[in-house]
């Protein structure tokens, strides 16, 4: 294959992958505290677990992070509340709570 062909399909294969929810903020969906949920109807749970841990971390709970708010809003939600982590700790899974303001 030529380089020319090669940079081509790598362009193919990132525009494949920026049409995942999970890659981009979400729009219509924003994160509220639970006193502002207090005049809020309940939607659903959403839980998900980060794909990948360690120096990669990061970038997996910002993906599992923004999957769920995709979700949520698909779900006819339109805020959601995460559940508090620990600065410094691991996440495993990503819980949170969507509202309809």
């Amino acid at each position: 294959m030529t380089r020319a062909g090669l940079v081509m399909a790598g362009l193919v294969a990132l525009g494949a992958c920026t049409s995942d929810p999970g890659f981009t903020p979400v729009g219509g969906v924003r994160e509220i505290s639970s006193a502002e949920a207090a005049s809020c109807s309940y939607v659903s749970d959403f839980r998900m677990k980060p794909g990948v841990y360690g120096p990669l971390a990061g970038q997996g709970l910002s993906y599992a992070r923004n999957k769920v708010m995709s979700d949520a809003r698909d779900a006819g939600a339109n805020a959601i509340i995460f559940d508090a982590v620990a600065p410094g700790a691991d996440v495993y899974e990503v819980h949170a709570v969507a509202y309809r303001c």
